[in-house]
């Protein structure tokens, strides 16, 4: 008698998506290749989560998914590829296996599993004489029955006058699985869905919660200055954005798509803001800031950067005390303002505007940042300007899912002759943002990033601004190459997050 046990291929490439590559391979767009991937991917949130997420992908595939006690298992329902006979028949189902690598950090592998009839049968009988009415039967009762029915137990068959008979078969495997029993089944990574699932978790907008989010006291706040001037203390300048050159010059306006919550947009912004002045240009930078925080920004660039004139920047706004801190107060800008007051230290004709607004929505929003931005430019016409906005609002055309809707950068190209905008291409990162969970409810943290295929920075492109020879559908010229993100926390964030995360460089 042939007895078969539980089988789980966990790597490797037994099992094919199509006659060309494996499906435990993934595309390399730089190599125009499918490759197996080199390391696991860790998810920067709760394995619930993660797994939560991944039950989503399949059910969107229309399976059913079963999990098992704990959580940390789940099988989906199985289908057959094609219409085989019974007894012949090939069926494949998802098993996702998800680790608690830490609070907020889990893996989950998701497999393929494929069963075959042929080797499901532990021992087959000889034909009989009567063979078309056996033949009969067997395919009868085959087909009234689905191969993952009841227990799912080994078993053999047995003539039982003119027909045959299931008899299940003690267990010789007491440890196995019970939901798998004694099967032989074969696994083999799904690449495919383990990519989709990343792309769920990560390659997701970021909020930024405009109305609604009342300000929380604040006791004191701590520069790193220790209370001593620091108005002598130069401008981070310590190098220039390759690129960025042509898009620099008197009365030109430039939008960045900010992922928010990074420290790599600020760095970059500051160092163009540097070659600028280098040029004897007057700089305005734009912030997603609301209006209302112009006097405590005006004050603050003015000061001399002691703790007491950031004590009175973040205990009088209430911007960077919010319920929600999103990734426009994130501590990078804050590093970003500072530096500003630094350039003008130096005698630099720099300005911070801040342009967004705490009630509006949707475009009424984007109407009135573009109305704060247009005022200011007024005053100050031949300045370099500088705006850090979110992607959509740094869009120069229109959107394509409402007529109705004008993005702040459409605005400021239909009312000024020279502007420009700049998408952001990085690779796989973290970012400090405010997202929907799986659960349907805002949360605020430290999250991994991905890049979409579009925006994926490969390893040959070094960081810096690669401008297209004219404007994309989207409205943006370019992109600006930033590499691996790194998050930035809100300045008054909680310190379990400053703790686990670099700070800009003071």
């Amino acid at each position: 008698m042939r007895q078969f046990g539980w089988v789980l291929v966990l790597m490797g490439s037994t099992g094919c998506a199509s006659m060309t590559r494996s499906l435990a391979s993934q595309y390399n767009p730089e190599t125009g290749e499918y490759e197996l991937p080199k390391e696991e991917v860790v998810y920067m949130v709760p394995v619930e989560d993660a797994m939560m997420m991944a039950r989503r992908v399949l059910e969107e595939r229309r399976y059913d998914v079963l999990e098992k006690e704990g959580g940390l298992e789940m099988f989906s329902s199985a289908h057959e590829p094609g219409k085989n006979d019974p007894g012949l028949r090939n069926l494949e189902r998802y098993y996702v296996k998800g680790h608690r690598m830490g609070p907020r950090q889990s893996l989950v592998r998701i497999y393929r599993l494929s069963y075959s009839e042929i080797e499901t049968g532990v021992e087959e009988p000889p034909p009989f004489m009567n063979s078309e009415k056996s033949r009969d039967a067997q395919v009868f009762n085959a087909n009234a029955a689905h191969p993952f029915d009841q227990r799912m137990e080994a078993f053999t068959t047995t003539p039982s006058g003119e027909s045959v008979r299931q008899v299940v078969l003690p267990n010789p495997f007491p440890a196995a699985p019970g939901l798998e029993r004694f099967r032989y089944v074969r696994g083999i990574r799904d690449m495919n869905i383990e990519g989709r699932l990343q792309e769920r978790l990560e390659t997701v907008p970021s909020l930024e919660v405009v109305s609604g989010n009342a300000p929380v006291p604040m006791r004191s706040v701590l520069m790193e200055d220790s209370g001593e001037a620091a108005t002598a203390r130069p401008p981070e300048c310590d190098e220039l954005v390759e690129g960025a050159a042509p898009l620099i010059g008197a009365g030109h306006v430039l939008l960045v798509a900010d992922p928010l919550g990074t420290r790599e947009v600020p760095t970059a912004a500051l160092r163009m803001m540097c070659e600028a002045t280098t040029r004897g240009l007057p700089v305005t930078l734009a912030l997603s800031v609301p209006s209302t925080e112009q006097p405590f920004i005006d004050a603050y660039v003015a000061s001399q950067g002691l703790a007491s004139d950031a004590q009175s920047l973040l205990s009088g706004s209430g911007f960077w005390r919010r319920t929600y801190q999103d990734g426009r107060s994130s501590r990078a800008i804050l590093w970003l303002v500072e530096q500003v007051r630094r350039l003008r230290a130096y005698g630099k004709d720099v300005a911070v505007v801040a342009i967004d607004t705490t009630q509006a929505q949707g475009d009424a929003r984007e109407a009135e940042m573009a109305k704060n931005l247009l005022a200011f430019h007024a005053r100050r016409p031949t300045a370099w300007t500088l705006v850090l906005a979110g992607s959509v609002h740094a869009r120069t055309a229109k959107v394509d899912w409402s007529g109705d809707f004008a993005p702040l950068g459409a605005r400021l190209a239909r009312a000024l002759p020279h502007v420009r905008a700049l998408d952001v291409g990085f690779r796989r990162g973290t970012q400090f943002s405010c997202r929907f969970n799986v659960w349907e409810s805002i949360e605020c943290d430290v999250f991994a990033i991905s890049p979409t295929r579009e925006a994926r920075q490969a390893d040959a492109v070094e960081p810096g601004v690669q401008l297209a020879t004219e404007a994309r559908e989207d409205g943006f010229h370019g992109r600006l190459f930033l590499g691996a993100l790194s998050a930035s926390p809100p300045a008054l964030q909680a310190q379990r997050h400053l703790a686990a995360v670099p700070a800009p460089k003071e």
